[in-house]
């Protein structure tokens, strides 16, 4: 089985890079399930309701969130009745939507869930703690055949203990938030695919997807300057594919995807 992971998608120019080179990348690759981090799509701030039925008209089957979920209001209503959109399942308890989605696709079932770093972000649950109680629930082997993790923080200590703690009993733990994708990907021991960050999709001619200029000033004059506006000139797609082994659903092996006008571009074999 194959799965492809797409990067949080950044305003505009994330949203064309997605519609640009989604469609070549699955003639390409063929992979059996695509899961994209959407959290930024909406100019840089949330999601909406209309670009999630773009992207699952793109062959998106599950969209992951993060700290930026709630940024768009409409969704804290579409998320109740849309199941493929999630958030971090480590929010508290009560809050609209759900943390994971069980995918069920050409008679595979492929679990997928969306967890929340703590180190520099929002204090919400625990992570660890959390993903024990999904563990409860699902096993790899008994009742799903895959468990996928978009984990979304800043910290890559934090993302990487949390890699190390569940290796073998997840399928991939790739991590999002930062913008900016990392050389890490590699399959630990017991046979999960981990990636501290997959990167964008977006402008990469930028400060993480926005504009030179206001990030620049606020660094330099340390007054607030302009609001933040996503740069939208280039565009990129950066994801990763992970391939997993048929009779374990542990994985076999990860490659980074690269696609797009900035970084070096980069594609696992056919």
């Amino acid at each position: 089985m194959k799965i492809l992971f797409i990067g949080d998608v950044m305003g505009r120019a994330g949203r064309e890079a997605v519609e640009a080179y989604l469609p070549e990348l699955q003639t390409k690759l063929m992979p059996d399930v695509v899961i994209m981090n959407g959290e930024n799509a909406a100019h840089g701030r949330g999601i909406t309701e209309k670009m999630c039925v773009q992207f699952y008209e793109l062959g998106v089957d599950v969209i992951t969130t993060g700290n930026h979920v709630w940024d768009q209001r409409e969704i804290l209503t579409y998320i109740m009745r849309e199941p493929r959109l999630i958030r971090p399942a480590n929010y508290p308890e009560g809050t609209p939507g759900n943390g994971l989605f069980l995918l069920e696709k050409d008679g595979k079932r492929v679990l997928v869930v969306n967890m929340m770093c703590r180190l520099f972000m929002d204090t919400l649950d625990d992570p660890f703690a959390c993903m024990e109680r999904i563990l409860s629930d699902y096993r790899i082997g008994k009742n799903v055949d895959a468990i996928f993790v978009d984990l979304h923080g800043e910290a890559t200590s934090e993302k990487m203990s949390f890699g190390h703690h569940f290796a073998g009993k997840i399928s991939a733990v790739i991590g999002t938030h930062t913008h900016i994708p990392t050389a890490d990907a590699h399959v630990m021991k017991g046979g999960t695919a981990y990636m501290s960050d997959a990167g964008m999709c977006g402008d990469y001619d930028s400060v993480i997807g926005v504009k030179k200029a206001s990030a620049i000033h606020r660094f330099v004059k340390k007054t607030p300057g302009e609001h933040f506006v996503p740069a939208s000139e280039h565009k990129m797609l950066c994801g990763a594919l992970v391939t997993l082994r048929e009779n374990t659903g542990l994985a076999l092996k990860i490659e980074p995807v690269r696609v797009g006008d900035v970084l070096n571009e980069t594609l696992p074999d056919a």
